[in-house]
């Protein structure tokens, strides 16, 4: 095992597009006085030394200048965020394969350090490729949600498979009482990924339970590379429409 990496070898990079189906212009949104892609990147620097945004808007450009972040131009022709951080990495840091890339949802304005904090403390153990959080699943509801990912774990913590449907199905088990019975985990969309690893993903065709799943860590899987997990407690709030940013602005005074 190798030492414990040291904070400078984690550069975070926030994602951000402007065009979005469900709300446009969502990293602009105003919480409280302040853009949602500056509270992420506020809340994301509290534990990462350096941070970033990388995005194909001028106007997600102009934002976080105006804040005094760290921003990069890339194309607007990603497929995924994965893709997007890693122009960024290299436009920005060069092939630094010792460094790990955390992948942070631009999304989420409320994230908690302690939960990037976790998901750096993976790469302590020098063979870790891709880290990743997951959650126990608490009720019926989250459970049988597509919107809510699950995922599959091997008894070492590292991720067998990603769902929208729970697995394993439990045989003679009425289903509102699967979360019971069995411990299934939800996955928190925050990645880590050592440079070198993060470069070849991205070179990887589409494969057949990405495209089924529409999940593209499982891609990752099928061409062998491991992805080990960490459990977190703790569950951002993700806004994802206008109707998730009302239901938080209630919540402000309380979060």
């Amino acid at each position: 095992m190798e030492k414990t990496k040291r904070p400078d070898d984690f550069t975070a990079i926030i994602p951000a597009r402007y065009a979005s189906t469900r709300f446009p212009g969502k990293p602009l949104a105003d919480i409280g006085g302040k853009t949602m892609i500056q509270r992420v990147y506020e809340q994301t620097a509290k534990a990462v030394g350096r941070v970033m945004v990388a995005t194909d808007d001028e106007r997600i450009r102009t934002e976080v200048e105006r804040f005094g972040g760290e921003v990069v131009m890339t194309s607007a022709t990603h497929r995924s965020g994965t893709d997007r951080i890693a122009e960024a990495f290299r436009k920005q840091c060069g092939a630094t394969a010792h460094t790990v890339v955390i992948n942070v949802q631009g999304d989420e304005p409320f994230i908690q350090p302690a939960q990037i904090r976790r998901l750096m403390d993976c790469f302590a153990d020098g063979g870790v490729q891709i880290a990743t959080l997951v959650k126990p699943v608490a009720s019926y509801a989250e459970l049988f949600n597509p919107n809510h990912v699950k995922v599959v774990r091997d008894l070492t913590g590292r991720a067998i498979y990603f769902s929208r449907w729970p697995i394993p199905y439990l045989r003679n088990v009425p289903e509102d009482i699967w979360h019971e019975r069995h411990r299934y985990f939800k996955h928190i969309g925050i990645y880590a990924y050592r440079a070198d690893i993060l470069e070849q993903l991205t070179a990887l065709p589409p494969s057949p339970l990405e495209t089924a799943e529409s999940l593209e860590q499982n891609r990752w899987i099928e061409n062998g590379y491991v992805i080990h997990t960490a459990e977190t407690d703790s569950e951002g709030l993700s806004i994802d429409t206008p109707e998730d940013l009302k239901a938080v602005l209630a919540q402000l005074p309380h979060l």
